[in-house]
């Protein structure tokens, strides 16, 4: 299992607007270099690749919560 980590403190959304899909649920194939979340810092918005590819298991944050540099966001089976 791989950590997705946070490469910034801030603000953390798993997907672009409310009204868009999650960028990944449980069981979705991950690319290297797939978009995972946004991070929000001070209205700009950075955005969490993943750096493996293989399974998409769980987000370990939930989309508006608060994190820290390098604090675990997502997980994947590679």
């Amino acid at each position: 299992m791989v950590q997705v980590l946070s490469p910034v403190p801030g603000t953390f959304y798993t997907q672009a607007s409310p009204e868009e899909p999650v960028y990944k649920a449980a069981g979705d194939a991950v690319a290297v270099g797939d978009t995972v979340g946004l991070i929000e810092v001070m209205k700009t918005f950075i955005e969490v690749k993943a750096e493996v590819a293989g399974t998409f298991t769980e987000y370990l944050v939930e989309s508006g919560g608060a994190v820290t540099a390098g604090q675990p966001l997502a997980e994947i089976e590679a």
